[in-house]
């Protein structure tokens, strides 16, 4: 499985902006998450309509914990938080998109696996001003929930183009990256600098496979 990339929306830009921004990134990127937690269903549902005539693929589109307002308007799957419903219980409900958990801890990884999730967002793994004062988890609580359990876990919170090498060492699946992207001047510039340097470890990782 290749290395992936979410980039989440921040809740700070208004529709046109993050649409712009979304329709400029997704060539470099395997999924965008719309995470407005201030907005209501109708909005969201707006959201996925607007970016999905600006060009962004449905597939791509991942709605931050509403199913509903994902199965209606034929995005990509949904991500849940720990305090949503399980996968395991949406699950039939969902059986063409995509499920993914946020997560905190390397023990809530094994949950998820059991739980039948697509993959499980963990952090913060690096210190982020969208946590400020909160003491990141680290690369070991990463490694540890990478090593423990089967599914793909996408490292979050702080990361830069120059941590992939270190956290695709840790085991990660993926990262997801937030304000690194959808907070940048130059949101596609930003992302094709991620997916670079995903793709030069993942060249090293290759060369050294043989």
């Amino acid at each position: 499985m290749s290395f992936q990339m979410h980039a989440i929306t921040t809740g700070k830009q208004e529709l046109e902006q993050a649409s712009e921004a979304a329709s400029a990134i997704y060539p470099f990127v395997d999924f965008i998450h719309i995470r407005e937690k201030h907005r209501s269903a109708k909005e969201l549902f707006k959201w996925v309509e607007t970016w999905i005539n600006a060009g962004v693929p449905p597939q791509k589109i991942i709605v931050n914990d509403r199913l509903d307002v994902a199965l209606a308007s034929g995005a990509g799957g949904v991500q849940l938080t720990e305090s949503s419903l399980s996968p395991e219980i949406i699950r039939p409900f969902a059986a063409n998109k995509k499920v993914g958990c946020s997560i905190h801890t390397a023990k809530a990884a094994v949950d998820m696996e059991k739980a039948g999730a697509d993959w499980a967002i963990l952090g913060h793994v690096f210190a982020t001003a969208s946590k400020f004062g909160r003491k990141p988890i680290g690369m070991c609580e990463l490694s540890t929930a990478a090593q423990s359990s089967q599914v793909p876990v996408i490292a979050i919170g702080g990361i830069l183009p120059h941590h992939i090498k270190e956290v695709m060492a840790a085991g990660a699946a993926g990262i997801a990256v937030m304000s690194g992207v959808f907070g940048s001047e130059e949101p596609a510039d930003m992302a094709a600098r991620y997916r670079n340097a995903i793709k030069k470890e993942e060249s090293h990782q290759n060369e050294y496979s043989y």
